[in-house]
């Protein structure tokens, strides 16, 4: 990602997180549960869930930087983002991330959520604190967009470019003390917006009551977006004016709220367009159709996934950052 993320690291300091390297026996957790045939093709009999690291208060929007060879991924409370190299490890890439100190906060989630990576090759960021999307540029910070309509952002969550360049983002109150009835809120509604390469903001969708994870099919005609409060994923089909039609119900995984650790939250598309959504006890494979094909059960509150470019998928659960074997491969819209 030439220099713009070797400038970004900079802001570092030492911390306490367990890597786990090379010579270590290798953690594993949780279960990969089979449901249709079609899902044996897609995990490898023999995969297990790998813990790569643990100690992260709150660990999210993992994104693989493919001219580094490494993986980024945010710890929210702490407001850093962490690098995870094969064979080298973990260490503080950013600190800070998503609270720079320009306005105030005093919420308990002040970090970056979501990551992508430019077409351009720019770390993008979802910045609880601040408010915004931030790009790091040539090593320096660069805010695309902070406001709708005049009013500040609640807390940006996840994010993904399409093929163009045009950046998709949601915005639930989930970093925003006191959430939308809290005294810094300016807007009364959660959104999901397009940013078009422009520079021109689209408010697409306000339906769901807290939009989290969103992604964009290979054909690039439709946007699954997941809704956190209802436990369930929609598809919007994406329109040529770059506005979105009437949605349809993808997934509904309700009936395991609850009964398993976590919700809807981040997810990843494949080439072949089956989703990988984190849910209710783990990462839900989905099909195309919407069907549930199998479920790697971390047994954690799985935030979000992605994957690298062999296959794996990593997964960033609760304290833990993990990976699976999968003969799949991720969907990349942008250089990620």
């Amino acid at each position: 990602m030439r220099s713009s993320l070797c400038a970004a690291g900079l802001l570092v300091c030492l911390t306490l997180i367990r890597p786990v390297f090379a010579d270590d026996v290798i953690k594993t957790i949780g279960e990969i549960e089979r449901i249709e045939p079609a899902f044996d093709a897609m995990v490898p009999q023999d995969a297990k869930i790998e813990v790569l690291a643990d100690g992260f208060a709150w660990s999210e929007g993992p994104v693989w930087v493919p001219e580094k060879e490494y993986l980024l991924f945010s710890d929210i409370p702490n407001n850093r983002i962490v690098k995870w190299k094969p064979g080298t490890g973990t260490d503080v890439f950013m600190q800070p991330s998503g609270y720079t100190g320009a306005q105030k906060f005093d919420g308990k989630e002040p970090g970056t959520n979501g990551l992508a990576i430019s077409p351009e090759g720019h770390l993008t960021m979802c910045c609880h604190g601040d408010r915004n999307i931030t790009q790091i540029v040539d090593g320096e910070r660069r805010v695309l967009v902070s406001h709708y309509d005049g009013k500040r952002f609640n807390s940006p969550n996840d994010l993904v470019y399409d093929t163009a360049g045009n950046l998709y983002f949601t915005d639930p109150p989930y970093g925003l003390p006191g959430g939308l009835n809290g005294p810094e809120a300016e807007l009364d509604f959660c959104g999901v917006y397009r940013l078009s390469k422009d520079g021109t903001l689209t408010l697409l969708t306000k339906e769901c009551p807290r939009p989290n994870g969103i992604a964009i099919s290979p054909d690039q005609k439709t946007l699954y977006v997941a809704d956190s409060q209802e436990c369930h994923w929609k598809a919007f089909p994406l329109k040529e004016d770059g506005t979105v039609g009437a949605s349809k119900m993808f997934y509904d995984a309700g009936n395991w709220r609850g009964k398993r650790p976590g919700g809807s939250d981040g997810l990843k598309v494949d080439t072949a367009g089956n989703l990988w959504a984190t849910g209710p006890g783990g990462v839900l494979v989905l099909s195309p159709e919407g069907n549930l094909l199998g479920r790697i059960s971390t047994g954690e509150r799985t935030a979000n996934c992605a994957f690298g470019p062999d296959g794996t998928l990593y997964m960033t659960a609760d304290r833990y950052l993990c990976r699976v074997k999968t003969n799949a491969q991720g969907l990349i819209n942008s250089k990620e």
